[in-house]
């Protein structure tokens, strides 16, 4: 089964944050058709054209219906946005990327926090409009490397605020697994010698960092973006993730259950985000994560408008909250995100979290290849590739 992005959809379940806002009553909804046809148009019906019409719009609106990652909202700043707008929050999670364009395709809600393999549908949909970030003033904030990207802008134009960025790390337990592994090598070795005691995230996207480490160790692949891939590429990627399985002693998708499995030895190396080693540290295990010398993927969520949002001036003003310095330190400290707008650096609990995160480091993210869609395009730069579905049937064969 294909676990599209199930990152915090686990968290809300393990109940990482107390006060979660009620869901809005509404249904999971179906993909039925695309909500609007080729060409977005650039404008939102109802928007104000000023800062100062927004804002007396917005009161009028009263609220905004948003489909989230679990906890992307969270009451502890989401009342606050209330209280300075005069827009209630109300919210509904999707477990998946799929789930998130089933919900905002229903006309249902006014925005959504999408990561990278439903964005880029959403705006070759339509379903998504193009912002002016003239409108939303704390996007100047943004960092340069997260603004402009192929999975939040398209023809040059933005289509959303990024909401933070965290990179895919190799984690190890220090008592166990010696040397210290520099390289992604350490688990897509067939010899290895922790067989059975590997960590793989279970989803289509990992097809991504196979290809990574081929980018780096197999040159002759020609390999430049390891989320599009020719068929060469594509089938060199399956075979050593296939290859990888015998190794594999968890399949993981719920953040919960590997930190459980590294605690108890159940696992002792694998992939792994900040959080989970971040909880593991706090509570004394024997733990380390890098970034390996080949680089890695990533994420990096957008905030995006429905095409046709009935609220539309309290999602601009969501939008521009959201990215402001005091919302910004809540959210990247509580997820183990860096901050997408740096000015919330020095108000993190964690004066050191910024560091330790690389939030304004652009240098260490250059080789952080953040969650796309995989297209026939190759991205929109010529060529056939492998799309999203490909993906999907492989991850399927490769799981078994």
């Amino acid at each position: 089964m294909n676990k599209q992005f199930t990152r915090l959809a686990g968290w809300s379940a393990c109940a990482l944050l107390t006060g979660v806002l009620a869901f809005a009553a509404a249904g999971c909804g179906s993909s039925g058709g695309s909500s609007a046809s080729k060409g977005a148009s650039t404008e939102v019906k109802g928007l104000g054209s000023t800062l100062s019409e927004i804002k007396s719009k917005a009161r009028a609106e009263g609220e905004v219906d948003l489909v989230i990652w679990a906890g992307y909202a969270d009451k502890s700043w989401a009342d606050q946005f209330t209280k300075e707008t005069g827009c209630k929050v109300v919210t509904k999670d999707g477990a998946t990327s799929d789930d998130m364009i089933d919900l905002i395709s229903t006309g249902q809600y006014d925005g959504v926090s999408a990561s990278g393999n439903a964005t880029v549908r959403l705006m070759k949909r339509g379903d998504v409009a193009p912002v002016d970030t003239k409108l939303i003033p704390n996007y100047a904030d943004v960092a340069s490397g997260l603004k402009n990207q192929d999975y939040n802008s398209l023809n040059g134009q933005p289509y959303g605020v990024p909401h933070g960025r965290g990179p895919n790390l190799l984690m190890w337990r220090t008592d166990v697994v010696n040397p210290a592994p520099t390289s992604w090598s350490a688990i897509w070795n067939p010899n290895t010698p922790y067989k059975k005691k590997i960590s793989i995230y279970d989803d289509s996207i990992f097809i991504a960092d196979a290809a990574l480490y081929l980018k780096a160790t197999k040159p002759d692949l020609g390999i430049d973006n390891p989320y599009q891939l020719n068929d060469k590429q594509f089938t060199a990627a399956v075979n050593l993730l296939k290859s990888l399985k015998p190794n594999v002693g968890e399949w993981w998708a719920d953040y919960a259950k590997q930190v459980q499995s590294y605690a108890n030895k159940d696992v002792v190396i694998g992939t792994t985000w900040p959080y989970m080693e971040n909880i593991l540290k706090a509570d004394k295990k024997p733990v380390n994560a890098i970034k390996p010398k080949e680089g890695t993927t990533g994420w990096s969520d957008t905030w995006m408008i429905y095409s046709k949002a009935a609220h539309p001036n309290c999602m601009y003003m969501w939008m521009n909250y959201i990215e402001s310095p005091q919302a910004q330190a809540k959210v990247a400290e509580s997820f183990g995100e860096a901050p997408a707008n740096l000015k919330a650096c020095p108000l993190t609990t964690n004066k050191d979290f910024c560091t330790q995160l690389h939030a304004a480091d652009e240098s260490w993210w250059k080789n952080v290849y953040y969650w796309t869609t995989p297209t026939a395009d190759c991205g929109g730069k010529g060529g056939t590739c492998k799309t999203q579905q490909d993906w999907v049937n492989a991850w399927t064969e490769i799981r078994g």
